[in-house]
């Protein structure tokens, strides 16, 4: 079992509620909007980190993530991008790949709006964990935290913090 903390849009902010929720995670994943790197270095130094680079990120993020990763985590395979949209409102850059090759979990930042909901038509389970940083209209802080264990995606919790 694999305990995964997803956050996004940090926009160059990471406290100490933040880290303590990244120390009792086995990996951490970040779906972009980053910032300064010192939020990505004070992941590193705690635990795995998976990110892909967001739409404010310069080019020293981009040099480092991806736009774009697609993995397997344990047998579920993930594909993250910053700016994904909905099931029925995916952007057109990556609704392709979701319809060509849906992974089994899609995440994407972007919004600042917590939104989790299975997508039906493509078989898959989308995930937004809303905005961690203080920037954005966002009125509450928000992460996500869920164990892969096998193919299964389970004990999701949201975690608010207040702005």
């Amino acid at each position: 079992m694999t305990k995964i903390l997803l956050l996004s849009d940090t926009h160059s902010y990471i406290d100490d509620m933040v880290i303590k929720h990244i120390k009792n995670a086995d990996e951490v994943w970040h779906a972009g909007d980053i910032g300064d790197l010192k939020v990505t270095e004070a992941i590193k130094k705690l635990k795995p980190l998976r990110a892909v680079y967001g739409n404010i990120d310069g080019s020293e993020a981009r040099l480092e993530f991806p736009e774009t990763i697609r993995f397997m985590c344990e047998n579920v395979e993930v594909l993250i991008t910053h700016i994904g949209g909905y099931p029925g409102r995916y952007n057109p850059k990556i609704r392709p790949v979701l319809q060509s090759q849906p992974p089994k979990l899609f995440i994407c930042g972007h919004s600042h709006i917590l939104k989790v909901m299975p997508d039906k038509k493509l078989n898959l389970l989308h995930m937004n964990p809303g905005a961690i940083g203080i920037y954005g209209f966002h009125q509450v802080r928000t992460m996500l935290r869920f164990t892969i264990d096998g193919s299964k995606i389970d004990n999701l919790e949201v975690i608010e913090i207040k702005r």
